[in-house]
């Protein structure tokens, strides 16, 4: 299901009809390198460079890391359940069922992430931009996102069921097949995905804005959900 129809030109329009996400301001300080080791649950991360460190099945939930960069690092399995992860840029990720039910995400990129069933159910993002990289199976069941953008990403099969989406943008992304059971859409701008399909939940685009094009490719899907036949 395309969505490229609404890239182009779209911009002021954009603005004027939907709020657009807010994006994180991020200044790192100089960054001291992490001296290795396991992670710690409720640890306390302050300015601190992670770089290819191998965190697969560590337990670091209710850890908090503010003012960090972790850059190539794996996270298969690793538990962060509770974490809180403030004003950090994450950089090439990588991992399967990486947990972080119930985290705070606030004013933090993610960039060229490669990740796997990661579990994101119940969490707070803020001010979050994910750029680059894909992400299979993203479970972000009854999570609250406000002033996140996806952009230049790929999304498969995205779980936002029972979710709450505020000012969310996807740019120049594929987001594919895509659940929206009981989630709540406000200033959610699609317009520019080049690729957009939803499995379920295709009416809980209120609040939504998509593109021309994509209202057409969703019209056999809005159909069925009305039970509107047609036949030529």
């Amino acid at each position: 299901m395309s969505g490229a129809g609404g890239a182009g030109g779209a911009g002021g329009s954009r603005r004027a009809a939907v709020k657009g996400a807010r994006r994180p301001e991020l200044r790192l300080p100089e960054l001291e390198r992490f001296g290795g080791g396991e992670l710690e649950p409720d640890g306390d991360y302050d300015g601190l460079d992670f770089r290819d460190e191998d965190f697969a099945g560590q337990d670091a939930g209710g850890a908090r890391f503010m003012d960090c960069s972790v850059t190539g690092c794996a996270v298969d399995e690793t538990r962060l359940h509770h974490a809180r992860l403030l004003d950090s840029v994450l950089t090439g990720l990588r991992g399967v069922g990486t947990d972080l039910a119930e985290a705070t995400l606030r004013d933090v990129e993610v960039v060229d992430a490669r990740l796997g069933g990661t579990q994101l159910h119940g969490a707070v993002l803020e001010r979050v931009v994910i750029r680059g990289g894909k992400i299979d199976y993203l479970n972000l069941r009854k999570a609250r996102l406000r002033d996140v953008v996806f952009e230049n990403c790929v999304l498969v099969e995205p779980d936002f069921g029972g979710a709450h989406l505020e000012r969310v943008e996807f740019l120049d992304c594929v987001l594919k097949q895509a659940d929206l059971t009981s989630a709540v859409l406000k200033d959610v701008d699609l317009r520019a995905a080049t690729e957009f399909s939803i499995a379920r939940g295709v009416d809980r685009l209120a609040g939504a804005v998509v593109s021309t094009a994509q209202l057409m490719d969703l019209a056999p899907v809005l159909a069925a959900e009305m039970g509107i036949r047609v036949e030529d």
